[in-house]
């Protein structure tokens, strides 16, 4: 038997552990009621983006379930840089506040860098400030860094799911400020040797299946084949990217009737940047959807109990 046959891939459960998260959220939230106060989060929402608000909406929905206050200001597309920058500093002086978060993307007329730059750090609960990534660069200790979600998800799903991270080797493709450079980050703070590759890296294949540990975060539909991985390496697909053509539907998915179902009920279906051929060779992964995405929005409740409890000392 070869190799690549012998191998079972572990499926890494985002549900559950965001789920585990989750419950451990609501221990620390009823402690803090108990203590006199109440987590709460303002999230900013401009426009009618559908797809922002339904996100909004989960983001909103979550925090009731676990007992965080939450608070959404919907001004309309025409709001004005000066206006929002006005709308962030009343956030930032309001003590039952202790986490803002900028719904992206903004209208082009705004000055995105701007606003984000205008959240105060101790309330920076998606982890774009730069004082907070200067913080994560320095390798500050996770518990006292607001770090972005997404990555900071990938970090909990590897560690809770006993994936070796010291001494291995990890390949990070997309080098963006929301995912690629922080994961980079938080994968050197724990010991790994990283190396994050993009669109002008030379001999990719040959750098990925040298991985132990591949992210993959680029938006490029099933981008990574079997032939670009180690077998037995831990695959993490960020991508979430839909699919609507047929063809492309049955390069990926030929023979999968549960997801030709679901296709060909609603007309489109989600792939992420890796082909899902290379799962069967892998020694872990995480599935697309039910993996990376799962825990974005459980680590932004995170941050922002995180974030009430520094403010207030605790730890």
């Amino acid at each position: 038997m070869s190799t690549i046959a012998a191998i079972q891939p572990r499926v890494l459960d985002g549900v559950a552990i965001a789920a585990e998260i989750k419950a451990e959220l609501v221990e620390k939230i009823v402690a803090a009621k108990a203590a006199g106060y109440t987590p709460g989060l303002a999230v900013v929402l401009v426009g009618e983006n559908p797809a922002s608000a339904i996100y909004v909406r989960s983001k909103v929905k979550t925090c009731g379930e676990l007992g965080i206050y939450s608070e959404m200001h919907t001004p309309p597309t025409s709001v004005t840089t000066e206006d929002l920058y006005d709308l962030i500093a009343s956030l930032n002086s309001r003590d039952e506040i202790d986490g803002i978060l900028v719904q992206l993307p903004l209208p082009k007329h705004i000055d995105t860098e701007k606003l984000l730059e205008a959240v105060s750090p101790a309330k920076d609960v998606d982890g774009f400030h730069p004082i907070n990534v200067g913080r994560l660069l320095s390798g500050a200790a996770p518990e006292q860094v607001l770090a972005s979600c997404t990555p900071a998800g990938i970090m909990e799903m590897l560690e809770r799911s006993g994936i070796p991270i010291s001494g291995q080797r990890a390949v990070v493709l997309g080098r963006s400020n929301i995912v690629g450079k922080p994961i980079a980050a938080m994968l050197i703070n724990a010991s790994a040797t990283v190396t994050v590759c993009h669109s002008r890296t030379r001999d990719l294949a040959q750098i990925t299946r040298e991985a132990d540990i591949l992210v993959a975060a680029i938006g490029r539909a099933g981008f990574v084949t079997p032939q670009m991985v180690r077998p037995g390496a831990t695959l993490v697909d960020v991508g979430i990217n839909r699919v609507i053509d047929p063809e492309e539907f049955a390069r990926f998915f030929a023979g999968d009737a549960a997801r030709r179902e679901g296709f060909e009920k609603r007309g489109s279906t989600v792939v992420g940047d890796i082909d899902p051929a290379a799962f069967a060779i892998a020694g872990a992964y995480t599935p697309v959807p039910g993996g990376v995405g799962a825990l974005t929005i459980a680590m932004l409740m995170s941050n922002t109990v995180k974030a009430a409890r520094l403010r207030r000392n605790e730890r």
